[in-house]
Formats: C-alpha cells, structure tokens, sequence
C-alpha cells in the first residue's frame, strides 16, 4: 500500500513528465507555470487511493490521475479570469502575470493535454474512465454557470447554493474516487459507493473553502483574505447570513453586497462582525462535519478489509483539522 506522501510525489513526477506544446514556447511556459505552483493535488491522490484500495498495481493509474489534475488546473485558470482573482497559491495568476488572452488559451489547451492522460487505457477500460471524466466536466461547468447566474440574483437559497457546489466542486472529487476504484478492478456498487463518499468530501472541502475565505489566514490559504466578500461572492457564509439575519442587521448586509463603492478592507470587516454576531462560522463547521462523518461512514460500509482502507480513512479525517 501506498501512502499519502508517496502517492502525491507521483504525480508530481507525471506532471513535471507531461509533454507541452515545444512549437509555442510562451504556451508551453504558462502550462509549466500553472502546474508547477503547487497545491494539494487532492484529485489524484485520491485516485491512486482509490485505486490502491483494490490493488497493488497502481501504475496504469497514475497518467489517469494526472489528467484529473490537469483538468482541475485549466478550470481554476478558467475560474481566475472569471472571478478577477489577483492570486491563486500565493502566486499572481496567469492573466495577471501575462494577460487573459493568455490565461484563455492555457486554459484550452490544458483541456486535451489532460484528455491525453487517458489514451493508453486499453479500450474496454478507457470507455469507462471517460464517461466518469465527461460527466464530472459537464458537472463542473454546469456548476460554474449556476455560479455566476447567482451574482446577477438578489438571494440564493441554502438548497441551491449546496447543489451549485456540488456540481462545482464536489462532482470532480467523487468523479477522481470513481475512477481509481474503476482502474483498481472494483465492482459498480464499491464505485458508486466511493462516489457518494467523494459528494460528501467535495461539499465539506468547499463549506471549509468558504469559511477559510473569511477566517483563514492568506499566507496558508494562498489567496486574498476575504476576496470572496470583497467580490460579492454569494458563499455558504453569506447564504446563511441573508437567511438569518432580521430587521437593521439584514439591511446593513444587503447594503455591504449592493453598494460597489464600499472600501474593501472596511467591507470585509464589517461583513466579518455580522457572520460573528449570527454565529455563521459554527453553523459552516457543524455542516462540514456532517458531511465528513457521512463520508467516514460510507468508508467503513465499503466491503474491503480495514487496512486497504486506512490511507483513505486518514486522509477524511484530516479534513476535520484543516487551517480555519
């Protein structure tokens, strides 16, 4: 068995391998760029994971799990333009350091790098990968669309805003454990399984995502300090505090998100008093752990014995201690 550390060195390996486009050196160099900047690759280690708890022999996974990766990239380059973001990993991103035509472009031509990833399948096995991966892309983008549909709407309720991110965010996790189980030999029923538990993983990574916006500090996190406020992102936080909050305290947060002249810093700063007043942060913590035990529970249920489990299993419950 593989563990966490041994597995993400794989795919840094696959990565750093990965052929670019040598006939345009600037494509090839903001490609380099947006891969080489770090992150957790969550993704693909959770597919090889996946993978291992099945079987020992994890090679052919890991191409497959680095084209998850890819992909993961070319929508957060994708995602940056859209949303105006200034850093991604406590780096500038790439319209920032280039320019969006160049961001644009990276990000389409990351799209098939990563659709090469799976071509060595052989073909009984690659049908099977790819319709994961299709669904969980068409999920991604049709949870991007809701996202930036609920900027141009006064209010998002819970129900919609919990489905837009599981389409977002959560689809692509469960997608990565679907298919590690599927390229370890797994039967429907344990994919499926590790699906659910991939739904309920996404949903708790996101609701952490949003509070470490607001409460988590940017040298750890890699991002703006409150970007998401500052942005009128409509998150979990908000979501819940426009339900919440009653009479002056609704008003002055309705206000805070309306008015585009506020300055930044004050505005995220007094938004940060009302999620405080209402309590937000430990509502958005009691949600993510809800989420976290449905997937330990599914965890448990899966019919393998405990040790093919154990690296998995660790890795749920370390999002319970996650930088907030």
């Amino acid at each position: 068995m593989y563990n966490h550390a041994q597995l993400k060195d794989l795919v840094e390996k696959a990565l750093f391998n990965l052929s670019l486009p040598c006939e345009a050196s600037r494509l090839a160099e903001t490609v380099k760029y947006i891969l080489s900047a770090g992150g957790k690759r969550l993704r693909p280690v959770l597919t090889l994971m996946a993978c291992n708890i099945f079987t020992d022999k994890i090679d052919h996974a890991i191409l497959p799990a680095t084209g998850i990766e890819v992909f993961h990239n070319f929508t957060l380059v994708h995602d940056d333009i859209m949303d105006n973001a200034p850093v991604r990993r406590n780096l500038p991103t790439v319209h920032t350091r280039w320019n969006v035509n160049q961001a644009i472009l990276s990000g389409d031509i990351m799209a098939f790098i990563a659709m090469e990833c799976f071509f060595n399948l052989p073909p009984e096995l690659l049908i099977t990968v790819l319709r994961i991966y299709n669904k969980a892309a068409i999920d991604v983008c049709t949870g991007q669309q809701l996202d930036l549909d609920f900027e141009k709407v006064p209010s998002v309720t819970e129900k919609e805003y919990l489905k837009m991110i599981e389409l977002k965010t959560a689809s692509l996790i469960a997608a990565s454990l679907k298919m590690g189980a599927a390229l370890g030999g797994a039967g429907i029923k344990e994919r499926d399984l590790l699906h659910e538990l991939g739904i309920n993983l996404g949903m708790a990574f996101q609701i952490q995502d949003d509070l470490l916006d607001v409460y988590g500090e940017t040298k750890i996190f890699g991002k703006t300090s409150g970007g998401d406020i500052a942005a009128n992102k409509k998150t979990f936080l908000y979501v819940k505090a426009m339900e919440l909050a009653t009479g002056e305290l609704l008003q002055t947060l309705k206000t805070l998100f309306r008015d585009k002249n506020n300055d930044p810093d004050e505005k995220i700063r007094k938004v940060k008093e009302i999620y405080n007043v209402l309590n937000i942060r430990q509502t958005a913590e009691n949600l993510t752990n809800q989420y976290i035990s449905r997937a330990i529970s599914l965890l448990e249920s899966l019919p393998v014995p405990g040790d093919r489990k154990e690296e998995l299993m660790t890795f749920v419950l370390s999002l319970t201690g996650r930088n907030i």
